[in-house]
Order: C-alpha cells, then sequence, then structure tokens
C-alpha cells in the first residue's frame, strides 16, 4: 500500500497545531498525536526552520483544558495553556456514558447534554484568540432528531447554529444520521466522513475465505436511510446490493415512535451468499438482528454487520445469543464512540481503529489543504483488496 506519511504537505499551516480533548476522548487524542508527532518529525521539508512553521515540531500538540465542577452539578471551562494564534481542534465524545459527576452529593452520568454543555464552556474560555477553531464531534450532537414532522424541536440545527455564532470555524462529524442538516449552516465547513475504508480493512484483516465477487458476497442496507452506503460500496466493490424497508404500524406511538410490523427485503437471491450489513449506528440492535435473521431465512451464508457507531444502548446479550445461534458472524464498530470492556472482549466483535484517519484530516487541515482524497476512498479499498486476493494481508 503507498505510504500515505508522505503526504505532499508543502503549504504553510493555518497556525500552530493545538488539540483539546474533552473528557472521555484522551486515549484516542493521545494516539492521534502520536501519529502526528511522527510524521512530522520525519517530515522532510526545507520550510520546517522556517518562522512560518514555528512549532511545527513538538513533542505534543495536546493542550491542557479543564471543566471543573461545583458541588450543585454547575461547571466551568478552563484553558490551562495559551491558544492564541492556534489551529485548534477540539475533540468530544457527547455519547460517552461512562463519565460520571456529584451533583448534590449524587453520583450522574454525563449525557450527550453534559457533553455537549462541555464543549461550549471550553469554546468560551478559549475566546475568541484561537486563529481558526475546528470542532470533532465523531457522533453528531442530537443528530438523530434532523427534521421536524410535527410541532417538535430540531435540537441538531440549533446546536450547530450555536457553535458557528461562537466562533467555530469547521465542524467535522462521521456518517451524520442525515447530512442535510448542515443545511442549518450554510456558510461555514461541515464535513461529514465515512469509515467505509477502515470496515472493509477490519473486515479482511480478521475474516479469511471472503470472496469479492457478485456471486459470493452482497451487500445489504437494512433500511431506506442507508442505501446511499450500501449502493457505494456495493459499486466500488462490484457486487450486487439489496435492501430492507421498514413497515410500520402508524396507528400506535411504542417509545416515542411507530412500531416496525416487519422488514421487507427487496433484492435479488442471498442464498448461499456472505452478506455484509452496513449501517451508520446499532442503538439497540433489535433492527440489525432482525435483518440478520430474515437473512438467515433466505440461506445467506456468513452475516457481517457494520456500524460506524455501537452505541448498543440495551446490553450485548441479545447479540451474544445471536452469535450463539449463528445468526451472526461477526460485527465491526468504530472507536468513534465509548466503546465499553464487555464489548471489547467479545469473540464477535471487531474494533475498527479511526485514530490515524482522523489524525491525516487534522494534518491536512491544519496545512490549509484539500481533504477530498481523503474522504472518497476507492483507491484504497481497491488496493486493499486485491492485497486480500493475493494473500498478502496474512503477513501484516
Amino acid at each position: 500500500m503507498a505510504n500515505q506519511e508522505l503526504r505532499n504537505l508543502e503549504t504553510i499551516p493555518v497556525g500552530s497545531l493545538g488539540i483539546i480533548a474533552l473528557k472521555g476522548c484522551e486515549n484516542m487524542a493521545e494516539k492521534i498525536d502520536s501519529y502526528l508527532v511522527k510524521w512530522r518529525t520525519e517530515r522532510e521539508s526545507e520550510h520546517k526552520e522556517s518562522l512560518a512553521f514555528s512549532g511545527y515540531m513538538r513533542p505534543s500538540y495536546l493542550l491542557k483544558a479543564d471543566v471543573p465542577r461545583f458541588g450543585s452539578g454547575e461547571a466551568k471551562g478552563l484553558i490551562l495553556e495559551s491558544v492564541r494564534g492556534t489551529d485548534l481542534y477540539l475533540y468530544v465524545d457527547v455519547c460517552n456514558y461512562s463519565l460520571t459527576y456529584k451533583m448534590g452529593g449524587r453520583e450522574n452520568h454525563m449525557s450527550p447534554d453534559d457533553h455537549y454543555q462541555d464543549l461550549k464552556r471550553i469554546i468560551a474560555a478559549v475566546g475568541g484568540k484561537a486563529r481558526r477553531i475546528t470542532v470533532i464531534m465523531p457522533f453528531l450532537y442530537e443528530s438523530r432528531q434532523h427534521k421536524r414532522t410535527a410541532r417538535e424541536s430540531l435540537d441538531c440545527a440549533v446546536a450547530l447554529q450555536e457553535m458557528v455564532a461562537m466562533g467555530v470555524d469547521n465542524i467535522i462529524t462521521f456518517d451524520a444520521h442525515d447530512p442535510r442538516v448542515q443545511n442549518a449552516i450554510p456558510l461555514h465547513g461541515f464535513e461529514t466522513v465515512r469509515p467505509t475504508y477502515q470496515f472493509i480493512k477490519g473486515l479482511l484483516k480478521n475474516v479469511k475465505g471472503l470472496n469479492i465477487d457478485s456471486d459470493h458476497l452482497m451487500m445489504i442496507s437494512p433500511d431506506e436511510g442507508g442505501m446511499g452506503r450500501a449502493i457505494y460500496l456495493a459499486n466500488v466493490l462490484g457486487i450486487d446490493m439489496g435492501m430492507f424497508y421498514k413497515r410500520r404500524d402508524y396507528t400506535r406511538v411504542v417509545n416515542g415512535r411507530n412500531p416496525i410490523v416487519a422488514h421487507e427485503f427487496l433484492g435479488s437471491s442471498v442464498e448461499g451468499k456472505d452478506v455484509i450489513i452496513m449501517d451508520d449506528m446499532i442503538s439497540s440492535g433489535e433492527s440489525v438482528l432482525e435483518v440478520a435473521a430474515n437473512l438467515k431465512s433466505r440461506k445467506a451464508n456468513r452475516i457481517f454487520v457494520c456500524a460506524t457507531f455501537g452505541l448498543f444502548t440495551n446490553g450485548l446479550d441479545r447479540f451474544d445469543k445471536a452469535y450463539e445461534e449463528g445468526l451472526i458472524t461477526r460485527v465491526l464498530t468504530t472507536d468513534l464512540v465509548y466503546q465499553s470492556p464487555e464489548l471489547l472482549s467479545r469473540e464477535w466483535y471487531i474494533n475498527c481503529d479511526m485514530s490515524k484517519y482522523i489524525a491525516y484530516i487534522i494534518d491536512t487541515l491544519n496545512h490549509d489543504t484539500s481533504i477530498s482524497d481523503l474522504l472518497d476512498p476507492v483507491d484504497r479499498i481497491q488496493r486493499i483488496v486485491n492485497r486480500y486476493k493475493m494473500g498478502e494481508l496474512d503477513n501484516d
């Protein structure tokens, strides 16, 4: 595979690079930082010693910040190092439910609202002194509430407008539930990135005996919303695709939504084929496991589930059971949101590490260079598929 570290980044950086990881993101930020330190130490450039590249090579690009809380649960953002003139990247995981704080003497788990509020506190503490602020929010806050269908709030659009009003220049998210929510901030930078290459890489490195052709492999979208993902990857791999659509009972509302009556399948036969189900998130997992059961009833062979965000809001028991019964072979999700130790220990789980990819994006943006080649991974996918077919991945 071509050495991506040798990206041609000869342009002058926007400013001295700084990364602030909000609580719960420290491990991911350290991995991103280690890549950046390594690349910038090794990069050959005649300009590295010039004034414009001041602070280009440092032992770390992580800046210290804190959000201490009072006993009442109120908090404030603190910047503990200078951010004046920096090209600042704030990394936040709004789905990290493992963090707690004391409120009224009781232990309180942080919700997405708490994480988002902490992000705003740090932006406010920066006080406009950074040269540019980019928020990296892998799971876009409130993105599941992406359109109005009745008299209801549109929280995601409000949050985007709040951030840009506070001075945020760019927002980078992954696999936004509906990218059209960016229409709320049409004059500001918004990128939604898909981890398609990382899924293929994780699958090919951990699963033997995959025949990547239309006779042996098929791409499945579990609903209408995921059609774009499935069509893209099916075209890149040269395989067929199918989709399910949810038949709902619109006469009833259960837990805030119309219950699903059945999953109806559209597509060619899956009999004897390995199947990849591609979705943006696994919440409770109920929907994707029903799709897997339906595919098994149609005599599909191995079933692989790929989802950008593995939330597993109802625990892992139903996935354990599905694995034991042979419904699913592997589940792949990224480390963009909090992963419990229990999840990481499961035999059926494959973790797709995103730190290197995010480091590429930060490094490229800091040089004010186009990231379009990073956002469209067709060449990288085809290279790794060819290596897999030639048996080269076994040697990695």
